[in-house]
């Protein structure tokens, strides 16, 4: 089948990306490379330097296109600059997602998939792992124009039957991520450590994340594929990881042994986020493969080769 990868140079997407054409696959790229790399976009895929917020040449390129699945990556993700920046953040991520579904709608496409954020989007959880029909309570600009994203998604489907899958991903972590970003702590702390540097964390150490190692979340939109339509799924571990354990996991992993640097808490995190993915393994066939001190070892690892110089 032919799919549209938005983001497809990212972190997630182009990861996405080459497990899709290695599959057997045609591939399309919608990036602006404002956060993705050209360097990530796979050679085998079709590629068009775009911004989602960019309504007439979005339709441009799906008309070009025309594929028959579309999986929206692109986005604003950084919490911080969306609590900074919120009309920036909307602009991407709400009015970007509505030029994506009506460019989809236009072509005829038959399935829709959105990368969501369980953590952004539950804000500060009354229950742990928690579950997709939890209450949805974000705490930060980025949490509210994700639900928004869902909400356009939801309604496209009651207006016009247009099929979708909504992935609310825990943290995502591996190969690729950046480590310049506010996102990405396993990244930073790895490419600090490796060049020397005591990385800060956030608040005492004790908040906790869920997570999802970056090839097992390529596996889920590779099952998103032909499963799930209309549901929404926890892509996570249900697993609590504190903020000193990614410290002491990443220092095992690349040798460093000197302490963090203690700094305050920054507004719009949420303290303890973990998701429930019991019915994405049942209903999707789907389930975290990859421990997290294993894919801890292998950020390093391609951090080590990568990143540095």
């Amino acid at each position: 089948m032919k799919v549209l990868v938005t983001g497809g140079a990212g972190f997630i997407g182009s990861n996405i990306v080459d497990r899709l054409i290695a599959d057997g696959h045609e591939v399309a790229v919608v990036d602006n490379l404002a956060t993705g790399r050209r360097s990530n976009i796979n050679p085998e895929a079709s590629f068009h330097e775009i911004s989602i917020t960019d309504a007439e040449a979005l339709q441009n390129a799906f008309e070009a296109e025309r594929p028959d699945v579309v999986n929206h990556h692109a986005a604003q993700m950084d919490v911080r600059r969306s609590v900074r920046e919120p009309q920036f953040d909307a602009e991407t991520n709400i009015i970007g997602t509505i030029n994506v579904i009506e460019a989809a709608r236009a072509v005829g496409a038959r399935k829709l998939i959105f990368a969501s954020s369980g953590g952004a989007i539950y804000g500060e959880a009354d229950v742990i792992p928690t579950p997709e029909d939890a209450e949805r309570n974000p705490i930060s600009h980025y949490g509210a124009s994700k639900l928004a994203g869902e909400v356009y998604f939801e309604l496209y489907h009651r207006l016009y039957e247009l099929p979708y899958t909504i992935l609310r991903y825990a943290n995502v972590y591996g190969p690729r991520q950046n480590p310049h970003g506010e996102a990405g702590v396993n990244a930073i702390f790895a490419n600090m450590m490796l060049r020397g540097e005591r990385p800060t964390i956030f608040g005492t150490g004790e908040k906790t994340r869920d997570y999802v190692y970056v090839g097992d979340v390529v596996e889920a939109n590779v099952l998103a594929l032909e499963a799930g339509s209309g549901e929404v799924f926890n892509i996570g571990t249900g697993v609590q990881t504190t903020d000193r354990e990614v410290y002491d996991a990443v220092a095992a992993a690349v040798g460093f042994d000197e302490e963090p640097i203690f700094g305050e808490e920054r507004p719009g995190d949420v303290r303890h986020s973990c998701v429930d993915p019991s019915k994405a393994k049942r209903l999707l066939g789907w389930e975290p493969n990859v421990e997290f001190r294993d894919g801890v070892g292998r950020t390093v690892e391609y951090q080590r080769e990568h990143e540095l110089g």
